[in-house]
């Protein structure tokens, strides 16, 4: 089979590449990811994931366009949904992953996004499997999750870059704004509030 593996990340993509040729499957890596900013952000895990690959011996295709501008043109509006951010993150990612792996003769593709135990699982792999049909190709579905673990050891080993957030700006702010995560813990206390008053509220009319 010959598949397609959107890579994320250097790291991320070190248990699946492993795993998948423990199968008998060689990959083909490919790197697009215009969520990741800003530029020097980008271009250090551009090189990463280059650096994986000639350090494992495994092709890689790589999609070199900075995409500030595109980005910014569908996440704002993508950021006032509910969850529509990160839904937008991966649709564009995993769309261009299902036509460029039809377009350049793929059996099939998958995504080292399957890897994380941070990232929407459910709803990436639904939105592969769309794509798959879309475009006439196979989405090679893996569950990597449970080579965590041995992911961060080998990438340690192999002495990767490992990126402190997800990748796009709205991540980082959530990752290191201390007014973010001040915000954050003040509507999740008016949530659990919230809560609170409904649960007492039913128990009232239990009473009644």
């Amino acid at each position: 089979m010959k598949l397609l593996l959107h890579m994320c990340c250097g790291p991320c993509s070190c248990y699946p590449v492993k795993h998948l040729r423990e199968a008998g499957i060689e990959p083909v890596g490919y790197f697009f990811n215009p969520n990741i900013h800003p530029y020097r952000e980008w271009k250090h895990r551009l090189d990463t994931a280059k650096e994986f690959a000639k350090k494992v011996g495994m092709e890689i295709h790589t999609d070199e366009h900075y995409a500030l501008h595109e980005f910014l043109r569908r996440a704002l509006p993508a950021e006032s949904r509910p969850n529509g951010r990160c839904t937008m993150c991966y649709t564009w990612r995993l769309e261009q992953t299902a036509r460029y792996a039809r377009e350049n003769g793929f059996d099939a593709f998958t995504s080292t996004l399957f890897y994380s135990i941070y990232q929407q699982h459910e709803l990436m792999k639904k939105t592969a499997a769309r794509f798959a049909e879309q475009y006439g190709v196979s989405f090679h579905y893996e569950d990597f999750r449970p080579g965590w673990q041995e992911g961060i050891d080998l990438s340690l080993a192999l002495e990767l870059y490992r990126q402190p957030y997800c990748g796009c700006v709205f991540s980082e702010e959530e990752r290191y704004s201390k007014e973010y995560l001040k915000r954050k813990r003040k509507e999740n206390r008016a949530k659990k509030r919230a809560r609170l008053a409904a649960l007492s509220a039913q128990e009232e009319k239990k009473d009644d």
